[in-house]
């Protein structure tokens, strides 16, 4: 990875980003990034390009967009001081909670923009993916928002472990498609959705999840989600005094980091995403693209990918469904190349853990995701006492209950079936 970018590139990389130069006419965060794609997606990719471009920073369209956000999603969310957990950990502790959002998470966010932005292209309909069943639920939400049938393609392993988001969906109207190829979960569903928007790229919208994937996506993703860290860093100068010394947040794909860092990549804050660091270092024990990937071409970007030596993308694993992603957003590899954003691992057990001791706490059911910020943060407070963290509270644990269940409930030191 380091070859990718000389030293000297990586000052002038990460400035143009910060600028909002990025990504680039070729679709490209420096080396990451791009289209590569089938022939027959070319015009499909290219008309939403030309959509984007043309809808998504008009006047009428923000306009609307961000009528949605603050009459039907609920923005802005709450910034929450977390007092206990800031006396257990010797640290200033505040949550920015997407939890809070409709439909529990960030998702809602990137939905309800790209679901107007594809009612203002004339499709006819909409087709999504989902890992932990958030995204399907606020696309099924946004869509009925705006009166356009979505159908959600769904690992079938995830759709095991997340049952109640699966039944949320179709009560929302959608129809939840089962993929029982490859490894069942994201990626899967991503490569199914794809094989569909094949089929009608002129009738079918595509509503992609995260920041990953070909161009415009990760940009698009990018900016919808951005709203996230813009709040961010005004409520903590309003209610905290100033600005975080460090800002966590869980890294899947990467929707919801790139969402709270990008606002904030100009300022003097310590960056660090987390990924899931599953069971283990090897291949197929985790989902740690950042910290254990090599460069390679996953669902239409050059981004960090886990892969073999023969350049095999390898099945993943991580105790939440959202970050059980073989890839990452190809914007995270670049902030990670120029050394802006690090990033690191959070095990099973441990996020379990920082799940329980949120629970005690502060009385928040987090998302089993987002429990793998609180690990690092937690960790961070350790080596740098009495200083103010954020954490991206991305999403609540209502949906991972199927998941919780089979684990012991640890409470101050008592432990029951």
């Amino acid at each position: 990875m380091t070859s990718l970018i000389q030293p000297g590139e990586a000052e002038a990389l990460l400035q143009a980003a910060i600028n909002g130069e990025l990504p680039d006419e070729r679709g490209r965060f420096g080396p990451f990034g791009g289209r590569y794609v089938p022939e027959t997606l070319v015009p499909a990719f290219e008309r939403l390009e030309a959509g984007v471009r043309e809808h998504l920073h008009d006047p009428q369209f923000q306009a609307e967009y961000q009528r949605e956000l603050r009459e039907w999603v609920g923005r802005p969310t709450a910034l929450t001081h977390a007092p206990r957990l800031s006396e257990r950990w010797g640290a200033d502790v505040w949550l920015k909670r997407e939890d809070l959002a409709h439909t529990g998470a960030h998702k809602i966010n990137n939905a309800i923009g790209q679901a107007l932005l594809a009612k203002r292209l004339g499709v006819e309909r909409v087709i999504a993916e989902t890992g932990a069943g958030q995204h399907g639920v606020a696309s099924a939400a946004a869509c009925a928002r705006v009166g356009l049938p979505c159908a959600v393609y769904m690992g079938a392993v995830d759709i095991e472990r997340q049952a109640p988001n699966v039944d949320r969906m179709r009560r929302l109207g959608a129809e939840v498609i089962a993929v029982e190829s490859g490894d069942k979960t994201l990626r899967a569903a991503i490569d199914e959705a794809l094989r569909k928007w094949v089929t009608d790229p002129a009738g079918i919208y595509y509503l992609l999840g995260s920041a990953v994937g070909a161009h415009p996506y990760p940009y698009l993703v990018r900016e919808l989600q951005s709203v996230i860290g813009r709040e961010s860093r005004e409520q903590m100068i309003e209610q905290a005094g100033g600005l975080p010394d460090a800002a966590f947040a869980c890294v899947g794909g990467g929707s919801n980091a790139i969402g709270l860092f990008y606002p904030l990549l100009g300022d003097d804050i310590e960056l660090i995403g987390v990924e899931a660091g599953g069971t283990g270092s090897g291949l197929g024990q985790n989902a740690a693209t950042l910290a254990t990937g090599t460069p390679g071409v996953l669902q239409g970007s050059y981004t960090m990918i886990l892969q073999d030596g023969d350049g095999q993308v390898q099945e993943t694993h991580s105790i939440s469904a959202g970050l059980d992603y073989s890839g990452v957003g190809p914007e995270h590899a670049l902030l990670q190349a120029t050394g802006r954003v690090r990033y690191v691992a959070a095990s099973d057990g441990d996020a379990l853990a920082a799940l329980e001791e949120l629970c005690e706490t502060e009385g928040i059911l987090t998302a089993l995701e987002t429990s793998h910020a609180y690990v690092a943060a937690r960790e961070w407070a350790k080596e740098n006492p009495g200083k103010r963290l954020l954490i991206g509270n991305s999403g609540r644990g209502d949906k991972d209950m199927p998941t919780l269940t089979k684990f012991p409930v640890k409470v101050r030191g008592h432990a029951s079936a």
